[in-house]
């Protein structure tokens, strides 16, 4: 059992690393390439936290390990939104742009909600539906850089000397470095996780609702860290949203496209499907937590990140004690 925990702990720590390493060098090539900041975090930033969570659930789908590829998708937007933004959000509130969040919220929930007529209507996720959700990835990916590339916001910010003082050769190697260690981080945790699972007899969406998720999530805490150190809290919270739409439509699309799997049914609560009951709807109802006050008011406000915070704390040892 120890080296199962281990290598466990081992495929965390090349996780954070390879997303910290991956993020750093796509900004160094986005900002030689003078893109603006906000281009960089609504894309590039958002797609090099969620790698590790790519990596995850296209590995437990190899493996045939549905439950963790499910897990892991849902788990890191309740994730993303109620710890990591809402612990953002509960130290600094901040204001934002409401035209910002339009096309990143309604894509979110427009995946979401594709999402959960397949879970409560089919019961499972065919090849067809990854393949959508792929397309859809790249449909948003499109009009987000349309967009930005319109509304351009260049700015300078902290580390800019470090970037500019960096060669070419050093941001490609801490690009393919930061991914090949994601990677192998990624197999470890989804391996040994899987053990360790097993030998306490707990569900494998359960592992992926809570352990993984959160290990997969690291990248994005690390990001809303540095936002927050930045005085750039606003930028945590556009990554935070835009990952949880890769969640869906990129860790999911590639999980499903792999491997399809059904809805997996290890926990029931009254009879039903815990899953249908509480990861879905919490799924929802954070995000619209989140979003839905910021779009009406244009500032977020440290009373939805305490809420969002006893929501995740409940979540967790529900997971695990019921």
């Amino acid at each position: 059992m120890l080296v199962p925990v281990l290598l466990f702990l081992l495929g965390f720590v090349l996780l954070i690393k390879g997303g910290d390493w991956f993020v750093d060098g796509s900004v160094g090539l986005a900002h030689r390439f003078h893109l603006s900041e906000l281009l960089i975090g609504a894309t590039v930033v958002s797609i090099g936290t969620t790698l590790p969570e790519v990596m995850v659930s296209s590995q437990a789908a190899i493996l045939g390990n549905s439950g963790i590829s499910y897990g892991n998708a849902v788990g890191s937007v309740i994730c993303n939104t109620s710890l990591i933004a809402a612990l953002t959000i509960a130290i600094r509130p901040t204001t934002v742009k409401r035209w910002n969040l339009i096309i990143p919220v309604l894509s979110f929930f427009a995946a979401a909600a594709f999402y959960a007529v397949l879970a409560y209507g089919v019961g499972s996720f065919p090849r067809w539906s990854g393949l959508v959700l792929l397309a859809l990835f790249v449909c948003y990916l499109t009009v987000t850089v349309i967009q930005m590339k319109k509304n351009p916001e260049q700015t300078e910010g902290d580390g800019e000397e470090e970037i500019k003082s960096r060669k070419l050769w050093q941001e490609l190697l801490m690009l393919f470095a930061g991914a090949a260690a994601i990677g192998v981080g990624a197999r470890l945790l989804v391996n040994n996780g899987t053990k360790i699972a097993e030998a306490l007899g707990v569900p494998d969406s359960v592992i992926g609702l809570t352990m993984v998720a959160l290990g997969t999530s690291l990248p994005e805490l690390v990001t809303a860290i540095t936002a927050l150190v930045k005085g750039r809290s606003a930028l945590s919270v556009g990554n935070i949203i835009g990952a949880n739409i890769f969640n869906i439509v990129l860790v999911s699309g590639m999980a499903i496209t792999i491997r399809p799997f059904d809805l997996p049914a290890e926990k029931t609560l009254a009879g039903m499907n815990a899953s249908l009951l509480v990861d879905l709807p919490l799924m929802f109802a954070v995000m619209a937590l989140l979003c839905l006050p910021s779009l009406a008011r244009g500032r977020l406000r440290r009373w939805q990140g305490i809420v969002l915070l006893g929501l995740y704390a409940a979540f967790t040892a529900f997971q695990f004690f019921f």
